[in-house]
């Protein structure tokens, strides 16, 4: 995970890299836009989305609450018809001389619209008064009923039945109707004594179903059912079907929701389920919303949605572009104008027109360029002139060196009566230093470079009485070449002091002029004790001074900075050696076919 964030990561870096600022402002103003809207249109849609839900089931509850109140009404009213049959008719008639049938008839009349039967019961079952029917079935014992065994063991209580198909009486007309029974434990009254008995009221189950059916919970559509407090279905209505088998109900996990709503999925399908309990019959009202009708509601705003959202995105996106041009497109003209700038190009506008930011940016760097081009001229002139100087200090240190060694030779020499040596060394000292002026001129043929280093040797070797041997030579081609003078004998110089002076006949120091990679190589290599790599590495350094020496290294450090001064950094002196293999000095200079290459208006080879 760790690389594939920073693969993403490195990735965008590289895109930012590559993209112009049109392209960012742009990208950047659309997906700050686009994360707003689309973050506001999900806060707005997830906001309706709950009030909906909201509102639906409140509006459900409603409804439900209505029909509660309907039904409760009506149960209540069969609860005070039980209620006079009880308290009114039979707590006042002694069956031992009276009976109660016109009392129960009257009561049935009044009520016919919603009652079936009103029968009394004694506690051995037998029919003791009945409206309107008066004969009880033979095949029917009313004592082991369901209802009549619940009124047993609920004294002083109510209990009200599943809806069931009434059979107890004969009926002429073979009509058996669906009712919920409302079965209550009595007092006879029977010869001044009390016994036990049971008022049964067979109630209209199409009242019930008048109340339930035909009501619609929310606009998407819904019905509710009616159960007991086991989840027995009283009412539901496709009840056939249930009973069939054909269809199932979740009748028996809507028992064990508290009243209120709930969200259940069932048969793979999400409902809504409003749960509100029927006072004194413990019975539940159970409402059910299918969501799948509100979900393609959703849908459908959440197309309108996406459609003013990707509608947005594109105006957004196109009013972006055109202000993100507006600011880059300046920015544009001043990038193109630094690059040429950058090329060379001394004639270059900065003027732009756009914000005013950018506008005065404009102004600014071509007032900045304008100074920088003034600046870098008087800098150039100063350049020049310390150039000029400082070689020509340099230069000044070289004559006074070399002069005063060879001088301090012929002086030894004629002391000591070698008369003929020292004209000979005067002769070519003479020589040398006519090639050392050389009109003033700083650059000289490589031929006359190596006449100047072959004097010198000549000087050296009869002040060191032959102790070392000399070879110059150069490749076809290379003396006609041009180079700054007097860079090999200071090199020369101190081979023979550092090198040479404690050689025995055996020293030899070799001088080759050659080609390398297009540059001008004078290599100058002797067989003395050589040095450490770290002291050799030290010497071009302008603060270092080697301890213990006769020397101070000035003439390796003064012929690397002429060179350095006059061609650049690529060139100069590079010098290899190692203890007891002698040392190798290297001078490399670039390969001048004429002399005024050293200055610039040359041809280099």
């Amino acid at each position: 995970m760790r690389r594939l964030i920073g693969r993403m990561v490195e990735r965008w870096r590289s895109f930012y890299r590559r993209s112009s600022i049109q392209m960012i402002l742009s990208l950047s103003f659309t997906a700050v836009a686009v994360t707003g809207m689309v973050f506001l249109g999900l806060s707005l849609f997830l906001r309706f989305s709950v009030s909906t839900n909201h509102q639906l089931a409140e509006s459900s509850e409603r409804v439900m609450a209505q029909v509660n109140l309907h039904l409760d009404s009506y149960l209540r009213s069969m609860m005070r018809m039980s209620d006079t049959a009880y308290y009114r008719v039979i707590k006042r008639i002694d069956l031992e001389t009276d009976t109660i049938d016109t009392e129960l008839n009257l009561l049935y009349e009044g009520n016919r619209d919603m009652l079936v039967s009103i029968a009394v019961f004694s506690q051995k079952g037998e029919l003791v008064s009945v409206a309107p029917l008066s004969t009880l079935k033979n095949s029917i014992s009313p004592q082991w009923q369901e209802w009549f065994l619940s009124a047993q063991g609920k004294i002083e209580n109510l209990h009200f039945s599943t809806p069931h198909v009434q059979n107890l009486f004969e009926d002429p007309d073979y009509r058996y109707r669906w009712v919920v029974s409302l079965s209550r434990q009595v007092g006879l009254t029977r010869g001044g004594r009390t016994e036990s008995g049971v008022l049964l009221v067979d109630m209209n189950f199409g009242g019930i179903e008048q109340i339930c059916k035909d009501v619609e919970l929310s606009p998407s559509g819904g019905y509710l059912y009616l159960i007991d407090g086991n989840g027995e279905i009283i009412y539901h209505p496709r009840q056939q079907l249930i009973y069939s088998d054909l269809l199932e109900e979740n009748n028996l996990q809507a028992a064990q929701y508290p009243d209120g709503s709930h969200e259940e999925l069932f048969q793979g399908r999400q409902r809504q389920v409003i749960v509100r309990t029927v006072g004194y019959t413990g019975w539940k009202l159970v409402g059910v919303v299918p969501l799948d009708g509100m979900l393609d509601d959703y849908d459908q705003l959440f197309l309108f949605a996406l459609f003013v959202v990707l509608f947005s995105v594109f105006l957004l996106a196109f009013i972006n572009l055109r202000l993100s041009e507006g600011i880059s497109v300046p920015i544009k003209a001043l990038d193109r104008s630094v690059k040429e700038l950058e090329a060379g190009s001394t004639e270059v506008d900065f003027n732009v027109s756009g914000p005013y930011e950018i506008e005065h940016l404009g102004r600014s760097i071509d007032s900045l360029v304008s100074t920088m081009h003034h600046l870098m001229d008087d800098i150039i002139e100063q350049e020049q002139q310390k150039r000029r100087s400082e070689l020509d200090v340099l230069h000044s240190q070289i004559n006074p060196h070399f002069l005063y060694n060879t001088l301090d030779s012929v002086i030894w020499m004629t002391e000591n009566g070698r008369t003929d040596e020292s004209v000979r060394m005067v002769t070519s000292l003479a020589r040398l230093f006519r090639i050392s002026l050389s009109k003033g001129k700083m650059i000289i043929p490589v031929a006359d470079e190596l006449e100047h280093a072959r004097h010198y040797l000549t000087i050296q070797q009869m002040r060191y009485k032959n102790r070392f041997t000399a070879r110059i030579s150069a490749e076809d081609g290379v003396p006609a070449l041009y180079t700054i003078k007097l860079v090999v004998q200071p090199i020369l110089e101190n081979a023979i002091y550092h090198g040479m002076a404690y050689a025995d006949g055996e020293g030899e120091i070799l001088i080759h002029a050659f080609l390398e990679n297009g540059d001008l190589v004078i290599e100058v290599a002797d067989n003395g004790p050589g040095m450490p790599k770290e002291l050799a590495d030290r010497l071009l350094d302008q603060e270092y001074s080697p301890p213990g020496s006769k020397g101070s290294g000035i003439g390796l450090r003064n012929v690397h900075q002429r060179i350095r001064l006059t061609f650049g950094e690529p060139y100069g002196v590079t010098i290899q050696s190692e203890p007891d293999n002698g040392t190798v000095v290297r001078i490399r200079v670039p390969a001048l076919k004429t002399p005024d290459a050293g200055t610039g208006k040359g041809e280099a080879g």
